[in-house]
């Protein structure tokens, strides 16, 4: 065994989906180490940390006065820098298994239209985490690579990751992004829509997580086989007090038709501005959907009737861009090809 692969063992390297909602950690040689949520609970008296994560998320609309629930990220770029550095140190070494010395080399997955400022800003955090090397690669392609798609190849592959705050379309042909799109309508903003749509129609206040919650359970882009129904708590807004009420699977669609339809029109939009000959290998080969918010419902579904091609759910919808960044730890030329600096 040579010394570089004994030293490879050791290797620390780590790759990075830094989301909106959740940031994934993957570790060379180990798989995802991290998956947790991007938030950061903050004691405000004294500035210490309280809790990172998971455990930060259970806080959220929960915390006493002098503790605030932080979500760092923002639409997929960095909102608060301080935060998101204490965040991403936690999880470097939490993917460590605490140790100190390491100074691992990182590949990082950004939204495709990101400015110079927002880049600067996911490098220095990386740096300031102690980081000796800090790669960056677009989101839409890391998926791209993650969905085991042949991006190398002279042919066209288009994929739609919808994130937490980016919705983002690219149109991939020999490892290059010939049309990128990103729009910042993702699962967030359905979240939003269902607070709202709720506020207005029934005067109940719900929280964020309890919009979440609706969302997974009831919401849909296109009419289900079978309807649901939940029952959902908050606070009467004439009242004043908690009350429960019951909702249906029609109605969360109608809340989030807005949404849905900035979506479908923004890939609608990435067919008609590709070149030709790429087309014809979309038609082939068809769209797949990846990222956390196309796990709503019948979403492929209503992608398929608007557009008429073939859609494909990736096979861990969550992790794609984490993978795909991964696997390119472990192959520098790829990494040299399509590293954004």
């Amino acid at each position: 065994m040579s010394l570089r692969s004994l030293f490879s063992l050791f290797s620390s390297d780590l790759a990075i989906d830094l989301g909106t909602a959740n940031t994934c950690v993957y570790a060379r040689g180990k798989g995802i180490v991290v998956n947790e949520p991007s938030i950061v609970a903050i004691n405000k008296v004294n500035g210490r940390i309280e809790a990172v994560g998971k455990e930060a998320k259970d806080m959220l609309g929960r915390t006493p006065g002098n503790i605030v629930a932080i979500k760092p990220m923002k639409d997929g770029v960095i909102a608060d820098f301080e935060v998101t550095e204490k965040m991403l140190t936690y999880f470097i070494k939490k993917a460590h298994n605490r140790n100190v010395w390491v100074r691992p080399r990182i590949v990082i997955g950004v939204p495709s239209e990101i400015t110079q400022v927002e880049k600067r800003a996911v490098k220095d955090s990386a740096y300031r985490a102690k980081a000796s090397e800090v790669h960056l690669v677009e989101e839409a392609m890391a998926a791209a690579i993650g969905a085991g798609m042949p991006i190398t190849e002279p042919s066209g592959n288009m994929i739609v990751d919808i994130g937490g705050g980016t919705t983002d379309i690219a149109v991939i042909s020999l490892a290059g992004i010939v049309y990128s799109k990103a729009v910042r309508v993702a699962g967030n903003e359905m979240d939003e829509a269902i607070i709202q749509y709720i506020k207005k129609t029934y005067n109940l206040l719900i929280g964020e997580r309890t919009a979440e919650q609706i969302k997974m359970e009831l919401g849909s882009a296109f009419p289900l086989e079978d309807p649901k129904e939940m029952e959902i708590k908050g606070r009467h807004l004439v009242e004043g007090v908690p009350k429960t009420i019951t909702i249906s699977d029609s109605e969360i669609r109608g809340a989030l038709a807005e949404t849905v339809n900035v979506i479908v029109d923004a890939v609608r939009i990435a067919l008609e501005r590709t070149p030709p000959e790429l087309s014809a290998d979309i038609v082939d080969r068809g769209i797949v959907l990846t990222g956390g918010g196309s796990l709503l419902k019948n979403l492929d579904k209503r992608l398929r009737e608007e557009t008429g091609l073939p859609v494909a759910m990736a096979e861990d919808p969550l992790s794609t861009v984490v993978l795909g960044a991964g696997r390119m730890l472990s192959d520098f030329n790829l990494l040299r090809k399509i590293s954004i600096d």
